[in-house]
């Protein structure tokens, strides 16, 4: 209790350095508690489930001359082999529909309403609930078995029928062509989870409506959609079942002509992080980059640590007296010791209080960033754990130095004031100190500025089509569909504000692609897959794309006619476009059809993605989406008038409508947010930093009264005063650059690596970096410098 007493009276007799101490300390463990805080629940993700260690997803891998692709799923076959070859392992089957229409037939308060289930659409088998527990408020997973049955997710029974308990019995119309009923309800998942189910249909419906929901028979059409899971038992190795599934991808795969195939587990443990795959969750992320905000927190915390040690040795002068009493008085130095680590903890335990005060505030900030959904707590055994070995880490690191420099005290000298600044510590360990605390910050800033020229430079990007005043409407491509989409087309064309629209399969760019090998001029299939879209005669002219030989659609042509890229093109060899207009190509087992024109590259994914060999073909019954081009007066009045067309020309349908730009800007999600948690501590480190600078600044200018006086009575001018103490903070922070710039630079460009398309890291933004920290430096040592610098020079000789 006596050494908190006399923490409590050190903390009140020097305030503005007790303030810095601990503002310091409650900043820098508050941003280290939201780190925290946001990495676990990243690492939680589907960490509920029991058998969370002994469930695998069955992978596909496709082995190419020129790279390697990565799926998720598997061919629908696969799951009818898959069972027969493991007979004695547990396999159920998940199938994702996405933006699919479900009309409630019977309700109290719904009946008749449709909605578009972006996500949360699946198919399943029984045994998918044997392997993936949930709790089951009605039905069983059997009633799975049987076609046209489905089970809802509680929420889900709600938002159609107002109470779950009314769901159960109760029919549901699937894409206006398929009628289910309720014969279960689960349980709501986690919203960590990367499994957001909502509507699960049995498998069997999907099989029953093979031509809706696209399932085929095909082993050559792999399927990110259709994936399978295995619960192994402990006794069964995953080397020994992926060599099994090495053999069955040699029998399965063995027509594959433009890769070697082959399929293996992945453990539920990776879905969450491994971006080669993805899950059926909104986004994964890596496990380098929850280390990179982990090192971050960690970082923040030892820069605070650092302005501790460097203030408290530099006050250490000041206490040489009272040390030097207690060890005249018996106490030895383990008891000093003991005394000065008590008051650090006093002290850390003062900041921890007032950072888990900041880290509640700050906590719905980052929850927004981050787009985390689900309630989050600093109130937990996991993070009351953090904080108490952070506690204990924070107090050793920060006070043992100073405690040892202190009751390293020789009586003698503490009470004769022999001990001066210079004689306490070693003053290149303060310098490296604070060149450890500089590097840091430009570290920081650095990242900083390289991902937001990054992110600004793919929201920017050509991506080889026009995205502005693009209004995207997505809808089934099925015969009812086709029958009315000419008239509809004419009716959105009398619009004012509408320029042109285009049906199609896909807008240009986005995430839903599919593939398959090829060939081409008769020859064999080529080395490498060939991506596919199916648009009519008015997508190149609605999406602003540019014909380089050939020509587009016509009106009149049909699935015979292809338009392809210039990347397709070079691969083929190729040097001029217009060699290959008038050439066949073949396309999976379809028959041959003639390339008539060649079209300029676009990004058909994300620019993450390297480009794609492409082919285009117009073909009605592909045709899902439709794309609008907006002129640019009258907008909300125009997107009025689509409305009321889509609910003349298809009552039956859900009218549902973006941007094409939006859609765009949820390709780099996660990348914006990071950008801004960066931006974010970068700030907090440099605030630290000049926590610190601030701090040493006004203990040198202390130090230095009777100096600056005699200076100034020999005339030194404000500049002069300033420059000494500038100087050595300014050699400090070159030397902090020479060592950030090579770490940031490696750092950052591994980063960069994800994009196929992006920034050069160049010279300026090194030099931007170093004159931010110049400049943040140059205010916080010169706004106390100042103040040192104009104090009348005869009060600093007289109070010397």
């Amino acid at each position: 209790m006596t050494y908190f007493k006399t923490a409590w009276r050190n903390i009140t007799k020097r305030k503005a350095y007790s303030f810095i101490n601990i503002g310091g300390l409650a900043v820098g463990i508050a941003a280290c508690l939201l780190l925290f805080t946001v990495v676990r629940y990243e690492l939680s993700y589907d960490s509920f489930e029991p058998n969370y260690k002994h469930i695998y997803r069955v992978v596909t891998q496709d082995d190419f001359a020129d790279g390697v692709d990565y799926t998720p799923g598997i061919p629908f076959p696969a799951h009818d082999a898959v069972k027969l070859a493991f007979p004695g392992i547990t396999t159920g089957a998940l199938f994702a529909g996405y933006g699919r229409q479900v009309t409630v037939v019977e309700s109290n308060t719904a009946a008749g309403k449709k909605f578009i289930e972006e996500t949360g659409f699946f198919f399943c088998d029984p045994q998918f609930f044997q392997v993936f527990h949930h709790n089951w408020l009605a039905g069983s997973p059997d009633v799975l078995s049987q076609p046209n049955t489905t089970v809802l997710t509680q929420k889900m029974a709600v938002k159609y029928f107002g109470d779950w308990k009314n769901a159960v019995g109760r029919f549901l119309m699937l894409d206006n062509d398929v009628t289910v009923k309720v014969e279960g309800i689960i349980q709501d998942s986690p919203l960590n989870s990367d499994f957001p189910l909502g509507i699960i249909s049995s498998l069997e419906t999907a099989k029953a409506n093979a031509s809706t929901y696209g399932y085929t028979s095909d082993w050559g059409n792999t399927t990110s959609n259709f994936q399978l899971y295995m619960l192994l038992p402990d006794h069964v190795p995953v080397a020994k079942i992926n060599a099994q599934f090495e053999h069955l991808s040699r029998v399965y795969y063995k027509d594959e002509k433009t890769s070697k195939k082959i399929s293996f587990l992945q453990p539920l443990s990776e879905l969450h992080f491994d971006n080669r795959f993805g899950n059926f969750g909104d986004h994964t992320i890596n496990r380098s980059t929850l280390w990179t905000l982990s090192l971050i927190g960690v970082f923040i915390v030892i820069m605070a640590c650092i302005n501790f040690i460097n203030l408290s040795t530099a006050q250490a002068v000041g206490r040489s007296k009272e040390i030097g009493i207690r060890k005249v008085l018996g106490s030895d130095r383990l008891q000093l010791l003991g005394q000065v680590m008590g008051e650090t903890f006093f002290i850390v335990f003062i900041a921890l209080v007032l950072a888990i005060f900041v880290a509640a505030l700050g906590m719905p900030y980052i929850k927004h960033i981050a787009s985390i959904q689900e309630r989050l707590s600093l109130l937990n055994w996991q993070t009351m754990y953090f904080m108490l070995g952070l506690i204990v880490v924070v107090t050793l690191f920060a006070g043992l130095y100073p405690a040892l420099i202190l009751s390293g005290f020789k009586p003698v000298l503490a009470l004769k004031n022999k001990i001066t600044s210079a004689t306490v510590g070693k003053t290149s360990l303060r310098k490296g100190l604070v060149v450890t605390q500089f590097a840091i910050s430009q570290v920081l800033i650095i990242g900083t500025i390289v991902a937001i020229s990054q992110m600004n430079y793919v929201h920017d990007a050509d991506l080889g089509f026009n995205k502005e005043a693009l209004f995207i409407i997505n809808a089934n491509a099925d015969s009812v569909m086709q029958s009315r989409q000419g008239a509809f087309k004419q009716k959105l064309l009398q619009i004012p504000g509408v320029q042109s629209v285009s049906f199609s399969s896909d807008v240009p760019s986005s995430d839903n692609n599919w593939s398959g090998n090829f060939g081409f001029d008769h020859k064999p299939d080529e080395k490498f897959n060939i991506f596919r879209k199916a648009g009519d005669e008015d997508y190149f002219k609605t999406y602003g794309l540019k014909i380089v030989a050939g020509r587009g659609f016509t009106k009149s042509d049909t699935a015979n006619e292809i338009v392809i890229n210039e990347t397709l093109v070079r691969k083929l060899g190729i040097k001029n476009p217009n060699d290959v207009v008038g050439k066949e190509i073949r396309s999976g087992r379809s028959g041959w059809k003639t390339i008539v024109g060649v079209v300029k590259d676009f990004n058909t994914n994300s620019l993450r993605e390297e480009l794609k060999p492409l082919m285009l073909f117009a073909r009605k019954d592909r045709y899902s989406v439709t794309g609008v081009k907006l002129r640019s007066a009258n907008i909300s009045k125009t997107q009025a008038a689509i409305e009321t067309a889509w609910n003349q020309y298809f009552p039956e349908y859900a009218y549902t409508s973006s941007y094409m730009d939006e859609n765009i800007a949820r390709f780099y999600q996660q990348e914006d947010q990071l950008s801004l948690l960066y931006k974010i501590f970068a700030g907090i480190a440099i605030f630290i930093s000049c926590l610190g600078l601030y701090g040493l600044v006004s203990f040198m200018s202390l130090q230095r009264t009777k100096e600056i006086g005699i200076r100034k009575v020999l005339g030194g001018t404000i500049g002069h005063i300033l420059w000494i103490f500038g100087k050595e903070f300014f050699i400090l922070l070159l030397v902090a650059f020479l060592i950030a710039a090579p770490v940031a630079w490696w750092i950052m460009n591994n980063w960069l690596q994800d994009f196929q398309f992006r920034i050069p890291i160049s010279p300026w933004i090194f030099i931007l970096s170093i004159l931010i920290s110049i400049v943040v430096a140059a205010f916080t040592v010169g706004y106390r410098s100042i103040r040192a610098a104009i104090v009348n020079p005869i009060k600093s000789l007289r109070n010397e």
